[in-house]
């Protein structure tokens, strides 16, 4: 939809505590630092309509806040000048930056035409509740194993690990003693040799796990190419749009698709497709984030293998309005937060 009568371009700076502190084999941060991009409009029945989006600047991809500000910002002219959402997709590369602006005319295109987002991106029926994964941050076994059993009623637990050794193997050992029923990912960011990777496989396939994200750096995947591994190999850093998609065909089972990488909901919706039509599985991830970013995601949660949505959890509190769960159950989020 063109939108020729948006009359400003605000940007924020918002940054959210995290309950304790969330730390990952890359490094740990005790604060969610996310950038919302609003479009102020008047709709054609005169009414002044604003559109949200969220997104969260990562530096592994080289990303600041204040660069993906200044991004966003720079677009404010063309906008002005009309430019719509499909417009965008050509005028700014995939990012955080993007995805803000993405998602904000979603929301905006829905308050226009009153129509909800769900109906705009094609989907057959209204979105349900999916149940997320719970996410265990990276720490001492000992630690990881008290974590798990405070979280022993969630169906589903994600373990960030570390260095690929005994050390490992330990951590998810104390998991799955103190949380017997839930399903297990590990995710390594990257933190593993093919070496480790081929030593631990027979011990997490003992434990139970039932995905492994991102064993290896990104660029390293071609080692993975008829690799024999009894754990299904999920894609995370190595994913982005759709033009990874070749790479990854034969060493990835599982993608893992975050909007900001994609660039919004526009680009994921579209990755999402062209996953599926190649027989890819479907995990649909985020960046620790207020409930702002989760729900474009969740539209695109519908029908995925592995949901990944637990950001507004790990957060010592969230935006309000927000997106109601329950245990591990994510409602569906009320037009006033998006869409």
């Amino acid at each position: 939809m063109n939108i020729h009568n948006v009359s400003s371009l605000k940007v924020a700076r918002e940054n959210y505590p995290i309950r304790g502190a969330f730390a990952i084999s890359r490094g740990s941060k005790r604060e969610a630092a996310v950038v919302v991009a609003e479009l102020i409009a008047t709709s054609p029945d005169g009414r002044t309509v604003r559109g949200r989006g969220e997104c969260v600047p990562y530096a592994r991809y080289g990303e600041t806040v204040e660069g993906v500000v200044a991004a966003i910002e720079a677009q404010a002219a063309a906008i002005a000048g009309g430019m719509d959402r499909l417009q965008l997709q050509s005028a700014m590369r995939a990012g955080a930056a993007r995805n803000a602006l993405d998602c904000a005319f979603w929301d905006m295109e829905a308050k226009v035409t009153g129509l909800p987002a769900w109906k705009l991106a094609g989907l057959s029926q209204a979105p349900r509740r999916v149940a997320t994964a719970f996410t265990l941050s990276l720490g001492t076994p000992a630690a990881m194993g008290q974590a798990a059993a405070q979280a022993a009623a969630m169906p589903l637990l994600k373990l960030k690990l570390g260095g690929g050794d005994a050390d490992d193997i330990e951590r998810v050992t104390e998991v799955r003693r103190n949380a017997p029923k839930s399903r297990l990912i590990v995710d390594a960011n990257e933190g593993w040799t093919l070496e480790q990777l081929a030593a631990l496989g027979p011990e997490l396939a003992r434990l139970g796990v039932a995905l492994i994200e991102q064993p290896l750096p990104a660029g390293q995947d071609a080692a993975l190419a008829g690799f024999p591994f009894p754990v299904p190999l999920g894609a995370d850093e190595s994913c982005h749009g759709i033009a990874s998609l070749p790479d990854l065909q034969g060493r990835y089972r599982i993608l893992n698709i975050k909007l900001d990488k994609t660039g919004g909901l526009t680009g994921a919706l579209a990755l999402k497709a062209a996953a599926q039509t190649r027989g890819f599985g479907i995990m649909v991830g985020c960046m620790v984030a207020t409930s702002l970013s989760m729900a474009p995601a969740f539209l695109l949660a519908q029908g995925a293998d592995f949901v990944d949505l637990d950001g507004p959890l790990l957060l010592e509190r969230d935006r309000s309005p927000c997106i109601a769960y329950d245990g591990a159950w994510m409602q569906p989020p009320a037009s006033a937060i998006w869409g």
